[in-house]
């Protein structure tokens, strides 16, 4: 559900929020990557992510951390939104991924904790109006 919503989310007018299946926001600030270069250029040229920002690539099974000055967690999650792994505060140079992936959520270092995040939760995208 999650990544058949995330075209019609990038279209549309309004602010996209990733909700847990509790109700709980993840971010409330995601951007989406539904294009190569979108995906090429990710978080790079950034200096931090903001708490309450995500990046959602999507389709990949796999993500890297090169030319990235911060850390971040990246969240995995199958088609229908669950999170398949969790894979905390990952510096800059290296490569995470998950075989059976739809797309990766990347947050600032510590918020998948913060956020009680758990393998096997539903995560969503909300799109409110704007």
């Amino acid at each position: 559900m999650i990544w058949r919503l995330s075209a019609a989310a990038a279209a549309g007018p309004g602010r996209t929020s990733i909700v847990a299946a509790d109700g709980r926001v993840v971010a409330d600030a995601v951007r989406l990557t539904l294009d190569s270069a979108a995906r090429r250029q990710g978080l790079l040229g950034l200096d931090a992510l903001p708490e309450s920002a995500a990046l959602v690539v999507v389709p990949t099974q796999g993500i890297h951390t090169f030319g990235m000055r911060f850390a971040i967690d990246v969240v995995f999650v199958d088609r229908g939104g669950r999170i398949l792994r969790i894979c905390p505060n990952v510096p800059p140079r290296r490569l995470r991924w998950a075989l059976r992936a739809a797309a990766a959520v990347e947050l600032s270092a510590g918020r998948a904790d913060r956020a009680g995040l758990r393998v096997g939760q539903a995560l969503s995208l909300v799109v409110s109006p704007a």
